[in-house]
């Protein structure tokens, strides 16, 4: 069994985005050699997320923030002062890491399928720990 860990930055355009990061953690995968395990993306923010799927269709995109404003609104009346509240309570529910198999020394992602930095409160630099273990 072996690891291999990895920091990856990104950096965000706006205030809230979805952008697809499957090629940058692809190409950790790659380096750490490892064939048959698991890779952990790990995004070392508060407010910001990390989450598989669908990465064909734009729209897909559009709905999931869309779906997430309207489940964690901007003006609900937050106790945290500093304006940013939604962008944690989001964060929370899309997660802050995510686990994908690897086999053949690849992400064993479906045909559809994406890894996304999910941004709540940017734009920022944003840094993922990538870590790959397996044989």
């Amino acid at each position: 069994m072996s690891a291999y860990a990895e920091h990856v930055s990104v950096r965000t355009t706006k205030k809230e985005q979805a952008q697809d990061v499957t090629d940058r953690v692809r190409a950790v995968v790659r380096k750490s050699k490892v064939r048959t395990g698991l890779c952990t993306v790990a995004v070392l923010h508060t407010t910001a997320g990390v989450y598989v799927n669908e990465n064909a269709d734009p729209d897909v995109l559009t709905d999931v923030l869309s779906a997430l404003r309207r489940a964690v609104p901007d003006d609900a009346g937050y106790r945290h002062a500093e304006g940013n509240a939604p962008a944690h309570i989001r964060t929370v529910l899309t997660g802050a890491s995510t686990t994908v198999p690897v086999a053949d020394g690849d992400l064993a992602l479906g045909t559809w399928q994406g890894i996304f930095l999910a941004e709540f409160d940017g734009p920022r630099e944003r840094r993922m720990l990538v870590t790959v273990i397996g044989d």
